[in-house]
Formats: C-alpha cells, sequence, structure tokens
C-alpha cells in the first residue's frame, strides 16, 4: 500500500523534531519520494552516516520488494 507524504514526515520528526523537513511525492504515485532532511544532529557526519540515520529512522518501511515506501531519494545535510 503506497504511503502518503506526512506519514514519511511524521516516522523521521519521531527521530528529527526539530529538523527542517520537506518531502516530494516525485512521481504522484504514493511510491516515489524525495525528501530533503535538514538537522542539527547531522553536524560531524559523513553523508553515508546521514542517510543510515534517516532510513533507520523510516523504521523498516523500506525493507525489501514488500516495504511500503518503494524509492526515496535523500538530501540531508547539517544546518549551516
Amino acid at each position: 500500500m503506497p504511503m502518503r507524504a506526512e506519514e514519511i514526515e511524521n516516522l523521521l520528526r519521531e527521530t528529527f523534531p526539530d529538523a527542517k523537513i520537506q518531502i516530494t511525492d516525485t512521481a504522484g504515485d504514493g511510491n516515489h519520494f524525495a525528501a530533503e532532511v535538514v538537522d542539527e544532529s547531522f553536524r560531524g557526519m559523513n553523508r553515508v552516516q546521514q542517510q543510515r540515520a534517516v532510513y533507520a529512522a523510516l523504521k523498516g518501511k523500506m525493507d525489501g520488494s514488500h516495504g511500503e515506501l518503494h524509492a526515496l531519494a535523500l538530501t540531508t545535510r547539517a544546518p549551516a
């Protein structure tokens, strides 16, 4: 079942409550999203570490071929 952008944002907010989060449904199908997550907790982390933290916050929603979220293009960074 496809996810809604607000569901993704809610999951991310549990881990990153103060983050600037923007979710875009890139294909309009509820399966392909882009997310920009800007959070202070990313400071000192490399990009792979930041993205692993985001994937962990999604609590398995992208796991395997049966995950609710099919594709997520991530942009992560600490605030400027």
